[in-house]
């Protein structure tokens, strides 16, 4: 048998030992294949732990399966990894929105307690503050300026009121549950929906025994995530003193916070001053909202309650004045 005649005889007979059907040749497969841990890209195992960092966190299915890959499976540190990301992202994106007007966002209102505080968050467009991430954003500043106020030591003779601005707001804490500060979650949110926002203002207040908060939000949005924080473009603390607890005190500071909105008075007023008209700044003194024949103290008097203070947040507010100068 020649050379040639063995060769093809001894090709025959692997031919006739293999499977029937076309010969395939399988290139190698890369290194990274090989190394050990979770096959994300096949294991039920690893579909599930994607389905659950996908629910947790919110991000991209792309985001969170090359989280679990970099982390090697593992879950927490896949999320952490994400959260940092998401961080960069985002401080970077409020870089360079930096300086856009945000004339929209919303009023938050929270209360616990003897502690009611009133919020402002602004964005670029109405419709973004429309969006479930921002108004959980503006949960975030009430949650935080709440904790704040109550980790404030203070006995209590008397109401107490304050303030914060945009560069405090942004210095606090946001929670014993999450680590940074609001200033951080305002990044991440700048991130997540690609508009200029900003942290404009908070109010507090704290009340003892025999003073109570009327409150009032105007187009008022509630949303069961968000527990009991009430939205809305208006907002207004009413602080009133009264000798015991009637009830109906809750409608009563409805009511008053309604004509605080409305009417936007710049003082409180006595109830010895006179009448005024549509012009009048004094609270007291205006005109009631729901009664233009009475005043608003000839409406207080007889409920046996005396108005103090209030605070009136307007979302916008202020924006267009420095625009115009």
């Amino acid at each position: 048998m020649s050379l040639l005649r063995s060769f093809r005889f001894s090709l025959a007979a692997w031919a006739g030992s293999c499977p029937a059907g076309p010969l395939l040749l399988q290139a190698p497969q890369p290194w990274h294949t090989l190394r050990p841990g979770p096959r994300l890209s096949s294991s039920a195992c690893s579909k599930e732990l994607l389905m659950k960092l996908r629910r947790k966190t919110g991000y991209s299915f792309v985001n969170c399966k090359k989280a679990l890959e970099t982390c090697g499976g593992d879950l927490k540190q896949a999320e952490s990894w994400l959260h940092k990301q998401a961080q960069k992202e985002g401080w970077s994106r409020a870089a360079k929105l930096h300086g856009r007007k945000t004339k929209e966002g919303l009023i938050g209102l929270l209360q616990d307690g003897n502690t009611t505080v009133l919020v402002e968050v602004n964005c670029e467009t109405d419709f973004v503050s429309r969006n479930l991430k921002f108004q959980q954003l503006v949960q975030q500043v009430a949650l935080g300026t709440l904790l704040h106020c109550q980790n404030l030591k203070d006995q209590l003779s008397t109401y107490s009121k304050g303030f914060l601005n945009s560069s405090e707001l942004s210095e606090l804490p946001v929670g014993p549950e999450r680590e940074g500060c609001l200033k951080d979650q305002l990044a991440l949110a700048i991130g997540k929906l690609g508009e200029n926002m900003t942290l404009k203002r908070a109010a507090w207040v704290k009340v003892p025994a025999g003073f109570y908060v009327g409150s009032y939000v105007h187009g008022a949005m509630h949303s069961p995530s968000l527990h009991n924080l009430v939205l809305g473009k208006y907002g207004a603390l009413v602080i009133c003193e009264t000798s015991e607890r009637k009830a109906g005190l809750e409608d009563l500071g409805r009511r008053l916070g309604q004509h605080v909105v409305g009417m936007a008075p710049l003082s409180v007023g006595s109830l010895d001053d006179e009448p005024g008209g549509e012009a009048e700044t004094k609270m007291l003194s205006q005109p009631y909202l729901l009664d233009p024949s009475i005043t608003l103290g000839q409406y207080v008097q007889p409920q046996g309650v005396s108005v103090v203070d209030f605070v009136r947040f307007e979302c916008g507010e202020g924006e267009e004045a420095a625009e115009a100068e």
